[in-house]
């Protein structure tokens, strides 16, 4: 269960619109038909029916691994499905959520330091409850919005809004009505109707869902990363507050970063208590001109991560003063300098400045990365600052110390015993979670997951970063992956170029079981071939043609070498064609390679 990207303005959903259009090679003229649905601010699951009997629920979790739910939402799912033309097996997605009347009603019943801060908090909860009685009792309920696996001999239809209205007769409560729009501006026109009547809905909702309807374009689609290309969540305007801001405080990220936090007097926002704020860098600050003292009006940005938008001067204290960025580190005491072209000021501490240290590690464990369970940031801060972890290798070392930990506040035998077993499931790691959690620069999951199916395995992968800082071909190889590029590759040449990543990495591969890369499409005739696309190509897009050779396990270059397997040359061709032909490179005209992947 993947997750979807944000727009906060119009402008950027007829980006998303033109983006669409450009993938699947549409003409201006012709419509798109898009289904739309409020976005309902709850906790998605994943349930599970076998002929028609539900079986298994999960929370989402990190999209591959959720928490067992089953008995919980057996509570408020249906048993059963209605009718007889359901599928032997049918795994839909939803959210569970809690209306603002049941939300009331459970706060009203509880004692002060256990209030639910909102009803999103309250729904997460009470489906977490071990005992499903209490789960019960907490008026929660639920809607559906799509679907995972279904059985392959199954027609679902070629419409979003057809197979909708299947489950909907199978008695799964959906969030709308059938209703399809034939262009953006008229699922835009919907925003507008549903943000004006927000508070008026009995649910929290935070935005509506726009969905491309024909379920083929959604297939040519595709994802990328992990949100799909058809869908895309268009975010209500962030609550406000006005509050004082107290401080700035400079946190030091696992890159070096020096990231400034606004410290405010502690103000509700959108039903959470605001005390932070980020101010994302010195040249926000100079922006916004912000000083301590100030009159601040704060927002959560994506109703999550709370901004600073703008200050009032007019109210600004007697002796106010400018506020200046640190040229230094506040942990190491290092330079901190500011690259050309970069945004960000970094501290030049490197390996020596804890604060990098520390970030890394909470970056290792986090849940995109080795997704350690019960091994969060407090956990990780509080045995760094005892001396139980320096690095990461030592935090697959802590079983050898579980007597230092048994003796520390909190850690009862169960909780140490499920510490060990999480630390003992987390040694089985997919390629691209390991060199995600590694936490080198410019190499997010998307990255990763890139670096991954390219290599395929963590020694080939490991064998050819340790070959980067000598240049070469290895570093030609990396540059001229298609979506990595120059200042990528560099940096990834940079992280093997210090000894002791070099070091952490040997050993963390002589611990681990880091898992190949999942073979896509292993039986394609171009699994694990390196292809370059050049011209025009007439019939799909140069960005579907790209999107469907990886699908199908193919490695796409962004330049021709030896080691390429196959060119596709459309209308145009130029200097890649001619190199192709110098090397004798297998050169392939559009319908000859849409002929062999077909096949």
């Amino acid at each position: 269960m993947l997750s979807l990207n944000n727009a906060f303005s119009e402008e950027e959903v007829r980006e998303w619109d033109i983006r669409i259009r450009r993938f699947l090679g549409l003409l201006d003229n012709e419509a798109i038909e898009y289904v739309w649905e409020p976005k309902i601010d709850g906790l998605s699951f994943s349930a599970r029916y076998q002929n028609g009997k539900f079986v298994q629920g999960t929370t989402r979790g990190d999209g591959e691994i959720g928490e067992n739910v089953t008995e919980q939402l057996a509570t408020i799912l249906p048993s059963d499905l209605k009718g007889n033309d359901y599928p032997q097996v049918l795994e839909v997605r939803g959210e569970v959520f809690m209306s603002r009347e049941h939300f009331i009603i459970l706060n009203e019943s509880r004692s002060e330091g256990e209030k639910f801060a909102n009803p999103r908090n309250a729904a997460a909860g009470s489906l977490r409850q071990l005992d499903p009685e209490i789960t019960k009792q907490r008026g929660l309920e639920f809607f559906i919005y799509g679907w995972g696996e279904v059985s392959s001999d199954y027609l679902i239809g070629n419409r979003h809004d057809q197979f909708r209205s299947k489950i909907k007769g199978w008695g799964l409560r959906v969030v709308t009505e059938d209703i399809a729009e034939n262009s953006i501006e008229a699922v835009c026109e919907q925003y507008q109707k549903f943000r004006a009547v927000r508070d008026q809905i009995s649910y929290d909702i935070d935005g509506l869902v726009y969905k491309v309807n024909r379920l083929d374009w959604q297939e040519r689609l595709g994802f990328v990363g992990r949100a799909p290309r058809w869908a895309l969540a268009h975010k209500f305007p962030a609550e406000q507050a006005v509050t004082v801001l107290e401080g700035i405080d400079i946190q030091v990220g696992r890159t070096g970063a020096l990231t400034p936090v606004a410290r405010l007097k502690p103000i509700t926002v959108g039903g959470v208590v605001v005390s932070n704020a980020t101010l994302h860098n010195e040249d926000e600050i100079a922006r916004k001109d912000v000083g301590i003292g100030d009159t601040v009006t704060v927002q959560r940005a994506g109703d999550v991560i709370p901004q600073i938008v703008s200050v009032d001067k007019s109210k600004r204290p007697h002796g106010w003063r400018r506020y200046h960025f640190p040229d230094h580190c506040p942990v190491c005491g290092s330079l901190a300098v500011r690259e050309e072209g970069e945004v960000a000021r970094r501290c030049t501490g490197g390996l020596l400045c804890e604060a990098q240290l520390l970030e890394r590690l909470k970056h290792f464990v986090s849940r995109g990365a080795m997704n350690i369970d019960g091994l969060g940031e407090k956990q990780i801060e509080a045995f760094w600052q005892d001396g139980l972890i320096k690095n990461a290798v030592d935090i697959f070392r802590l079983p050898e110390k579980i007597h230092l930990i048994e003796s520390r506040e909190g850690w009862g035998k169960k909780s140490v015993d499920n510490l060990l077993a999480a630390l003992e499931a987390a040694k089985d790691v997919q390629l691209e979670k390991f060199i995600f959690a590694l936490g080198i620069r410019h190499v997010g999951e998307i990255t990763a997951k890139l670096l991954a199916r390219y290599y395929g395995s963590y020694q080939a992968w490991v064998t050819a970063m340790e070959q980067l800082p000598e240049g070469g071909d290895a570093l030609a190889v990396l540059d001229n992956i298609d979506g990595i590029g120059p200042k990528v590759a560099g940096a990834i040449a940079d992280f093997f170029r210090e000894p002791h990543n070099v070091e952490i990495v040997r050993e963390l591969g002589a611990i681990l079981r880091v898992k190949d890369a999942e073979a896509v499409a292993a039986h394609s005739p171009v699994s694990g071939k390196t292809v370059v696309f050049t011209g025009s190509l007439a019939r799909i897009t140069r960005s579907e043609a790209k999107a469907r050779a990886e699908s199908l396990g193919a490695n796409v270059a962004s330049s021709v070498s030896a080691k390429t397997d196959y060119v596709i040359a459309g209308e145009d061709a130029g200097s890649k064609l001619k190199k192709a032909k110098e090397l004798g490179v297998h050169i392939l005209s559009e319908d000859e390679w849409l002929a062999l992947i077909e096949t």
